[in-house]
């Protein structure tokens, strides 16, 4: 079955970003009408990590974003470096810059798109055990607390509504449901 076809029949870049490109889509409706539709384009994608620390806590990193006027408490996470990057490279550089920490292996945890209803954005998501501390190496604009919170901590945050990022979200609660039992029995 499915919804009638939607069509594109233009797209006009607005603002060219450092990662972002902004666009106005002329979008065609099944009855002909055209609208002007909102269009943000993340030209290389994104990996986040997830890094649990020997005694189960999350690190995590807080850091103030612009968009929201704030400091946030987020996983690491960054974009990748060109398109062809793996993520999971991308994961373990962002993982050592932000945090000082490295992981051997890192675990395919989930991928999500982060804002499918004007954005192409998407982010893998990695978990990171077995730490190794190594030392933060951040961008020069780039200014990261750590801090470490048991996994049922962060879900409340969750819930309470102090943890909004929908990386972040995603990521704590995949890996609860993943690991959480487990965790429970030990």
């Amino acid at each position: 079955m499915g919804l009638p076809l939607m069509k594109r029949v233009k797209r006009e870049l607005e603002h060219k970003g450092a990662i972002l490109d902004i666009y106005t889509d002329y979008m065609e409706f099944p009855n002909g009408r055209i609208e002007k539709w909102d269009y943000v384009e993340h030209r290389k994608g994104a990996a986040a990590v997830i890094p649990i620390l020997p005694d189960g806590r999350v690190l995590m990193v807080r850091q103030y974003r612009n968009a929201l006027e704030r400091e946030t408490l987020e996983i690491p996470a960054g974009s990748r470096d060109s398109v062809t990057e793996p993520t999971i490279e991308c994961a373990s550089r962002e993982l050592e810059e932000e945090t000082g920490y490295r992981c051997d292996h890192l675990e395919f945890l989930l991928s999500l798109r982060t804002t499918v209803a004007f954005c192409n954005e998407m982010v893998d998501v990695y978990l990171a055990r077995d730490l190794v501390p190594t030392e933060q190496h951040l961008d020069e604009g780039e200014f990261i607390e750590l801090e470490a919170h048991p996994l049922q901590e962060l879900c409340d945050m969750i819930y309470q509504g102090t943890i909004q990022d929908g990386k972040t979200v995603a990521a704590i609660l995949a890996y609860k449901d993943k690991y959480g039992k487990k965790m429970d029995r030990e």
